[in-house]
This record gives C-alpha cells, structure tokens and sequence, in this order.
C-alpha cells in the first residue's frame, strides 16, 4: 500500500480523499494556491504545499509545479480527483516517467475516452449501441448537410474532446446547421484546442443513465450498479440517483453487460463511467466514457456501501477486486444534489463571495459532502461546487420526503445558491412521478 498520496484538487473531493486516506493509515499532502491559502484541504493534510497563485493554469493546472511538490514531499501516487487534470491522459505519462503511480486509469483509456468521436467508433466496432451518427469527425459543411439529410433532422453537432456542453449545438433545419457548424467548431477550438467536431442524430427527451465501472489489473472489471443523471441544465447535471429511476431490472441488466463490455473493449483499468442515453422506446445507446470518479459518486456508495476512493486506491496498488456482482443489488434509494454557488434569479450567474452563516443539515441518512464554513471565501477563480447533499432512505418516495426537509434545514447566506432552485423541483408532480428526461428543467421550470 501507499505510504503518502498526493491530492491534485482543491475544495469537497480534496477533503474527501483525505478522509479516505486517513481511514487507510496513509499520509496525505495537499497542494493549494494562494486563493486557498485558508482552505480546509490545507488544514486537515499531514503536509501541504503551494503551487501557484489563483489562476488554475498557474496553479492546479500546472503540471511541473504539482510533480515536483510530488518529489520534495517523497509521495509515491498522486489521486487527481475530477476536473483539472483528472482526465489529462499526459499527466499520467508524466507521473509515470517521475516513478509516481496515477490514481486512476492508464494513458490510452483516457486518451481513447477523451476523443468522444474515436471512442463512438470503438463502440460502434464492438457491437456496443451507438446513436446513429458521422464515422468520426466531420471536415466540412457539405459532409455534415449530407449526413444529416440521411440522418433525419433534428440532428446535434458535438465538440470530438468536448464536455460540460461546450462545442454542441441541436439543428433543427439545414439552416440551422449552416448557422452553428462555424460556431460549434469555434467554440470547441476555444474550449479545447481543436475544431473536431463530429454529428450524430438528436433524441429529443432521452435520459441520461451511466454505469459505474470498478476494474483492477488483473482483468476483472464489474459493475456496481447505475445511476439518473437527467436532471440537467444545459448539460451540466444538478440532481442524481441511484438506482436509476422506474428502469425495469430486466433494462438494468442489458445496460450493465454492454457497459461492462464497453470498459473490457478498451481494456479499461481502475474506475470510470460508461454513459448511455435512453430514448422513449427504452432504446439505449453508448454516449461516452468518464475516466475518473464522478461528483455523484456518493449515491452510488450509498446504495452499495462500498467506497468507491479507496477502491481506486487499492487498485492503484495492486490489490485485486474482491467485489461480486451477485452482492451488489441496490439497497433502498439515494438522491444527490449539487449545491452550486450560483443565482438561479440571474441564468444561475456564479454568486463568489463570502459566507457569512450556514448550517449544515444532518440527522439519519443525510450526507454532506463540503468545505465550506461560516467566513470561507468563495473564489471566483474556481468551480461554484459548495457542496453535495447526499441523501438516503429506504425507497425514492422516501428519500424525496427526506430531501424536502434536508434542504429546507441547509441555510447559507453571504452567497447566492441553488438550495431554493432545487426545493422547487422536489415540489414539481412530473419529478415525484419519476416523468423525468434531460429538458425537465427548461421545460418545467422554464430556465
């Protein structure tokens, strides 16, 4: 096992390492900038250095100062957490030439995974569903015109290393997709680096359903369950379940076996998340791959009472998976809700700042996952994440009544949040009914 891991992050999944690693009798080291020289993370690690001022690509983002902070602290891995650099496929290769191991999957699974346009090819050769869509990217207007003719409009043009929505744009018409193929393209280069986009044909109110993936080195990989991740606002995810709403045993079981397969196709190590959108006619198809652990990773050890961190921890190490699949139904239901720091009044604008009070709610099956405290200072600089509220009970209509009265005890004031906006849902019929897709928001709640 690890001597002393350290945490690539900042904010809830910093702290949620730390308390992982300390369970494991392993020494922590955190890196901050000087925006988090206050920080939580700093307080509660064995050790704890500075890597750069505010700005991530200064700081979180820099990989020269993250690595030698790795040396100097004598750390024999590096947990990135998600975001940052969680997903940079040349950060592992880095780690790996300086003798670090990388908490997570190898290089060319997340260098597979982060090129959505090749990793739909993949699936498509391993007979995993696919959406009906473009061979890889598309180089010109005329291909895209041509295939989506065939296609079928609506169809949505997508950003090849794209995530968080950024580089897609829904085309109704051909003039449509004349107006936002220059767009999309501009965008995904200013988001990502490159103007690969690709096109696949739209599904106008699936849900969005992923699987978690736990595999170790050995060639073992199971799934331990999924999890409805369709309430979403421009295609950022605010609420999560698990197990997936009203979606039949039968459904849950051809779902988990391609997942399963999607993650064997790539020889896929650690832990990770297939994704798949399920259309009215319960169709489903393969979407993407998330290489790391998810924000709403939470609801799934609820359900399951495994730790997924130090999973990811053991694997890194060499342990081989000792979970079975025949152990792993889903014990009653879990809700999670993103906290943001955001003004639902004001299209969810960030709301940085300082807080001046909060109360943290708790009592049987409530779980906040945060950082924050009365006088923490809320970077502009950084995600809006607050905090999660992780609920659980026996079954949905249970956790839905639990989360009522949660929110309705979680008080933060120096800051606008979501704390409001969500009530609101847990109060809409269609919601409590599980009548859910990803456009319930700008449907239902008109944002």
């Amino acid at each position: 096992m690890f001597k002393r891991i350290l945490i690539a992050n900042r904010g809830e999944i910093a702290l949620r390492i730390i308390r992982a690693c300390r369970e494991m009798g392993i020494e922590c080291v955190s890196v901050y900038s000087t925006a988090d020289k206050n920080s939580v993370h700093r307080e509660l690690a064995d050790k704890s250095v500075c890597i750069g001022p505010p700005q991530p690509v200064k700081s979180y983002l820099n990989i020269d100062n993250i690595i030698t902070a790795a040396q100097v602290t004598n750390c024999d891995a590096i947990h990135p957490g998600y975001g940052f650099l969680a997903e940079n496929d040349q950060f592992v290769k880095i780690c790996s030439d300086n003798d670090i191991v990388f908490i997570g999957p190898q290089a060319e699974a997340i260098s597979l995974a982060g090129n959505k346009s090749k990793a739909v090819e993949v699936m498509k050769n391993a007979r995993v569903p696919v959406i009906p869509g473009s061979n890889g990217n598309i180089t010109d207007i005329r291909s895209a015109s041509k295939l989506a003719r065939r296609l079928g409009y609506p169809v949505i043009i997508k950003a090849s290393f794209g995530g968080g929505g950024k580089g897609m744009r829904i085309c109704q018409s051909q003039e449509d997709l004349e107006e936002f193929y220059p767009m999309a393209k501009a965008e995904s280069e200013k988001a990502f680096g490159t103007g690969d986009i690709y096109l696949e044909k739209y599904i106008s109110k699936p849900r969005h359903i992923e699987f978690q993936i736990v595999a170790d080195n050995y060639g073992k990989t199971v799934c331990v369950g999924e999890r409805e991740c369709s309430i979403q606002r421009r295609h950022q995810k605010l609420i999560e379940e698990a197990p997936a709403v009203n979606l039949s045993p039968k459904l849950s079981r051809a779902m988990q076996e391609f997942a399963v397969k999607a993650a064997r196709t790539i020889n896929y190590k650690n832990l990770g998340t297939i994704e798949f959108l399920l259309d009215e006619n319960n169709n489903f198809y393969f979407i993407e791959i998330n290489t790391r652990i998810q924000v709403e990773h939470p609801i799934t050890e609820a359900v399951t009472g495994l730790d997924l961190i130090k999973e990811q921890i053991q694997i890194a190490a060499g342990k081989k998976l000792d979970i079975r699949r025949d152990n792993l139904r889903p014990r009653g239901h879990s809700i999670e809700f993103r906290i943001n720091a955001e003004d639902p009044q004001n299209d969810f604008a960030p709301s940085p700042g300082r807080i001046t009070k909060s109360f943290i709610p708790g009592g049987p099956g409530v779980r906040v996952d945060t950082f924050i405290g009365t006088d923490s200072e809320i970077s502009p600089f950084y995600d809006s994440l607050l905090a999660k509220l992780i609920i659980w009970d026996k079954d949905r209509k249970s956790a839905i009544a639990r989360s009522v009265r949660a929110l309705d005890e979680f008080k933060i004031e120096g800051v606008r949040t979501t704390i409001g906006f969500h009530r609101k849902i847990l109060s809409n019929k269609k919601y409590i009914n599980g009548d859910i897709h990803t456009h319930f928001i700008e449907e239902e709640l008109n944002t």
